[in-house]
C-alpha cells in the first residue's frame, strides 16, 4: 500500500486555489527558503516542536523519555536534538499540550476519508483539494496515488510546488492537476541559491515545458522586501511570465513574518528578523508594473 508523511490537513481553506478548498500538506521540500512559512515542512522526516509558554515543568517528559533526551535547566526544558529519535513518548503525556510531533505517515485512503467529508463544500463553492507543503513533487507515488483517487470522485485538484523535481515525476502526474500553482521565488540564479539553497534552472525549465503543454498554471510570486522586490528582478519576471502561453494570472503574494514562532518551536533560526512586510502601495506599484506589460495580476492567494 502506498504511503506518504504529511504535516498537516487543513479544511475550509480559501487562499489555495478556487472555491472552498482542503489543504494536504506534504512533508519534506528540496528549498530552504529564508522567509518559508512552513518550516515544518523542510524536513521529510518527522520532529519534535516545543511550545516553552505552555510548559508546566512537571517533569513527566523527562520521566518517560528512555533517551535521556530531556532534562529541566532551572526555567528552561531542553531537548538534546541529538538523542531525540522523535518516538513521541513525551508528547503522550504531556496534558499542557507543549510538546507535539510534526509528520505523520499516512496511507492514501486516510487521506482520502478526510478530503471527501468537505465534497459538498467543494460542489458548492467550485473548490476542492490543494496539494501543498513542503513540496509534494518529493513524495511522487504518494501524490499520484491521491490525484489518480480525487479523479475519481471528480474533486477538483490543485498543485503548489515549486517545481523543483526530476521532468518525470512532473509529467507523470500533469495531466491529474487541474491547476498548478507554481512558486516564482528569482530570477537571477546566484540569487536563488543564496536564499533558497538550490538553482532555479530546474524550476523555471519544467515551468515552461508544463505551459507548451498547456497546463493551467497560476504563478505565485512572494514579494520580499530587499530580495525580489527590485525593478530588475520584477522586470524579469514580468518578461519571463510573458512567455508563458497557458499561464492564467500572476499572484502577488506579500512577505509577512508570522511564522517566527513556528521556527521557535523547532528550535530554528529564522533567516529574516527584520525583514518588515511591504507596503500596500509598494505592491500596488509592482501590481501596475505586471498590468503594464499584459499580466492578469492578483494580490493574495
Amino acid at each position: 500500500m502506498i504511503t506518504g508523511t504529511i504535516f498537516d490537513i487543513k479544511k475550509f481553506s480559501i487562499h489555495d486555489g478556487p472555491g472552498i478548498r482542503t489543504t494536504v500538506f506534504f512533508k519534506g521540500c528540496p528549498l530552504t527558503c529564508q522567509w518559508c512559512h512552513n518550516p515544518e515542512g523542510q524536513k521529510p522526516e518527522p520532529e519534535l516542536m516545543f511550545r516553552a509558554s505552555r510548559c508546566l515543568k512537571c517533569g513527566a517528559c523527562v520521566s518517560v523519555c528512555t533517551q535521556g533526551a530531556i532534562s529541566i535547566d532551572g526555567d528552561d526544558t531542553v531537548t538534546d536534538s541529538e538523542q531525540c529519535t522523535v518516538c513521541g513518548d513525551c508528547v503522550e503525556v504531556c496534558y499542557a499540550e507543549a510538546r507535539e510531533s510534526v509528520g505523520r505517515q499516512v496511507t492514501v485512503p486516510e487521506v482520502m476519508a478526510e478530503i471527501e467529508r468537505d465534497i459538498v463544500f467543494y460542489d458548492e463553492s467550485g473548490g476542492g483539494v490543494t496539494f501543498s507543503g513542503g513540496e509534494p513533487l518529493l513524495q511522487g507515488d504518494f501524490l499520484l496515488a491521491l490525484l489518480l483517487a480525487c479523479k475519481e470522485q471528480e474533486i477538483h485538484t490543485a498543485l503548489d510546488t515549486c517545481g523543483y523535481s526530476s521532468w518525470e515525476t512532473l509529467n507523470s502526474i500533469r495531466e491529474h492537476v487541474d491547476v498548478f500553482l507554481y512558486d516564482l521565488k528569482l530570477m537571477d540564479d546566484g540569487n536563488h541559491r543564496r536564499f533558497t539553497g538550490a538553482s532555479n534552472e530546474l524550476c523555471l525549465s519544467n515551468l515552461q515545458a508544463l505551459s507548451r503543454e498547456g497546463q493551467n498554471i497560476v504563478l505565485r510570486v512572494p514579494i520580499i522586501p530587499g530580495i525580489n522586490d527590485d525593478d530588475a528582478n520584477i522586470h524579469q519576471t514580468a518578461a519571463f511570465a510573458s512567455t508563458l502561453s497557458s499561464l492564467n494570472r500572476v499572484d502577488l503574494l506579500p512577505y509577512h513574518h508570522t511564522a517566527i514562532q513556528k521556527y521557535n518551536r523547532l528550535d530554528k533560526l529564522y533567516g529574516l528578523p527584520e525583514t518588515r512586510r511591504p507596503s500596500d502601495e509598494q505592491i500596488a506599484d509592482i501590481a501596475q508594473t505586471l498590468r503594464g506589460l499584459g499580466l492578469q495580476v492578483q494580490i493574495g492567494g
